[in-house]
């Protein structure tokens, strides 16, 4: 079975004067990255592919997963469409993904990658909480269907996990 991960970017420093897109992670959104990028790596959670948003703070966070993983042969895939876009152009990126892919980690921002968890799995399927996906937020869903057939309610939410859990995991 098929597994979509999505990672909201890490906490960015807003408070420095550049556009949106060239935005850094601030020391917590470094931190809370190699945590996640050193959780999945004690779980044997290791994609097949990372796609990624162009923006700074997005690169930032998944070259920093990527360094944790410490997997030979896998890149990183940046994608313009996963950047200030919408659920058919995240569904878009994905449907590129060759069938034989069978872990996506997609790094992105919301409101798309919420959008498209409740698009996916529906509503009724996630927590009733106050903020879905904060930054560092990995869901982990199975798919019932191809990449490129991505339809409302064709995946199962496995976990959602939050680095601030993690935080208090390694404490």
């Amino acid at each position: 079975m098929k597994e979509l991960w999505l990672l909201r970017h890490a906490k960015s420093n807003r408070k420095i004067d550049v556009s949106d897109i060239d935005r850094p992670l601030k020391k917590r959104g470094k931190r809370d990255a190699k945590n996640m990028g050193a959780w999945l790596k004690t779980q044997h959670l290791i994609p097949d592919a990372l796609l990624s948003s162009p923006a700074k703070r997005a690169i930032e966070t998944v070259r920093i997963i990527y360094q944790e993983l410490n997997v030979a042969g896998l890149v990183i895939q940046e994608d313009s469409r996963l950047y200030a876009t919408g659920i058919e152009q995240l569904k878009m990126v994905l449907a590129s993904c060759p069938e034989t892919t069978q872990r996506v980690l997609l790094v992105g921002h919301n409101p798309e990658l919420e959008n498209l968890l409740i698009h996916l799995v529906g509503i009724s399927a996630l927590p009733d909480t106050k903020k879905l996906l904060p930054t560092a937020a990995l869901v982990r869903l199975t798919l019932n269907t191809a990449w490129a057939d991505l339809h409302e309610d064709c995946a199962q939410l496995l976990s959602i996990i939050y680095a601030k859990s993690l935080l208090s995991e390694s404490a």
